[in-house]
């Protein structure tokens, strides 16, 4: 656990902007992207890697930012991360900078989003951090496809692509 909060904070040192070429979602409403979201596919990281059943939940602050909850299972054992994000610009932009520790801050950038808020395309500060994320932990295997080829259209090596396996739905 040491490893993964050392390299978090290295992550977290990085940068909160936004990869040339990407846009953050407008008209975004932080209300409605609040709660659980699984992860369906990311792009490799020490932070992250062998971890299955990852997940992330959002809530309101008291101090008007979000909580972050990120777990995932490595080993058989759940990890889990507590931290906090805040719009890096305004509210409708959805574009955060988001901490797990002190006041080092990394980029969060929801770049694509489906209109029911069901599936999200996220990247960090560059092209290296990526992720599909959805409210269920299974999608179809022709809205994986088309968000693949969103994300390779975005310019993401897609072909680096891990899924970590999840729960499925009762």
């Amino acid at each position: 656990m040491k490893t993964v909060c050392f390299v978090l904070l290295l992550l977290a040192a990085g940068c909160t902007g936004v990869p040339k070429g990407i846009a953050p979602v407008a008209n975004f409403e932080a209300g409605r992207y609040l709660g659980g979201w699984y992860e369906i596919a990311r792009l490799d990281h020490s932070f992250e890697r062998g971890m299955d059943e990852v997940k992330a939940v959002y809530s309101l602050r008291d101090d008007g930012g979000i909580q972050v909850v990120n777990s995932g299972v490595r080993d058989g054992v759940r990890h889990e991360a507590v931290g906090r994000a805040y719009f890096a610009d305004i509210p409708t932009k959805a574009h955060l900078k988001v901490s797990f520790f002190g006041p080092f801050y990394g980029s969060y950038v929801v770049f694509y989003l489906t209109r029911d808020y069901s599936t999200a395309l996220v990247c960090g500060p560059s092209r290296d951090y990526f992720w599909i994320l959805s409210r269920t932990p299974e999608i179809s295997a022709r809205e994986k496809a088309e968000l693949i080829r969103r994300a390779a259209d975005s310019g993401f090596d897609t072909r680096r692509l891990i899924f970590p396996k999840q729960i499925p739905a009762p």
